[in-house]
């Protein structure tokens, strides 16, 4: 009898295999055959779940929704000026507008009245990218219309350089200048290589 019977009066159950005295039985097939059993129900259990839970979700969320003659303030997305890897970090989204709702557009879309400046970005835009508005006829937003692009992303402009550093890359000292985006707060300034914002943006270093 094993030591573990004999202090609590059963069998030791193993994930793996029974001991009996004086020789080993391994219930290879057995659980094998249970595990894979499971490995398939619980990719199932987990989609029933997240059933449940979107179902769940979406009983209680109420989609926005706008009628023509309201005004909406329209999301996009303001890009630093300056490249790294070849691709231009994104900051915090921002909202333009108001902008006068012409007609619903299906579902989720609405078509809005956009100033010249933007004709060349498609007026119609999913709700996602919408946040209501109460509109007072005196009420002027400045927003850099000439310079969205289609894809409603646009270039900001530093306005300041708020700390200098030097890193050790490589072996290498290389210059940074801590970035003011205009439109941002300090929270949101970035640290960018000092050549980099000398070659595009010169005007920062001329005081």
């Amino acid at each position: 009898m094993a030591p573990f019977e004999l202090l609590y009066g059963r069998k030791c159950r193993s994930p793996t295999c029974w001991y009996e005295v004086g020789e080993k039985i391994i219930e290879g097939p057995e659980l094998v055959a249970i595990t894979n059993d499971k490995v398939v129900v619980a990719p199932e259990k987990l989609k029933e779940a997240q059933t449940r839970q979107k179902s769940y979700a979406d009983h209680h969320r109420r989609a926005l929704e706008f009628k023509e003659g309201d005004h909406v303030f329209l999301k996009v997305s303001p890009c630093r000026g300056v490249r790294r890897f070849g691709i231009k970090g994104k900051l915090s989204p921002r909202f333009i507008g108001p902008f006068e709702v012409l007609e619903r557009v299906g579902e989720l879309s609405y078509r809005l009245a956009l100033p010249p400046q933007l004709s060349h970005v498609h007026n119609v835009f999913h709700v996602s990218l919408l946040r209501g508005y109460n509109y007072h006829p005196l009420h002027v937003v400045n927003y850099p219309l000439h310079m969205i692009q289609e894809d409603l992303s646009y270039e900001e402009e530093p306005e300041a350089i708020l700390d200098r550093q030097e890193r050790v890359m490589r072996r290498k000292s290389i210059p940074f200048v801590k970035i003011l985006w205009k439109n941002h707060s300090e929270r949101e300034a970035t640290w960018e290589t000092e050549q980099m914002i000398r070659l595009q943006y010169p005007a920062l270093f001329e005081n």
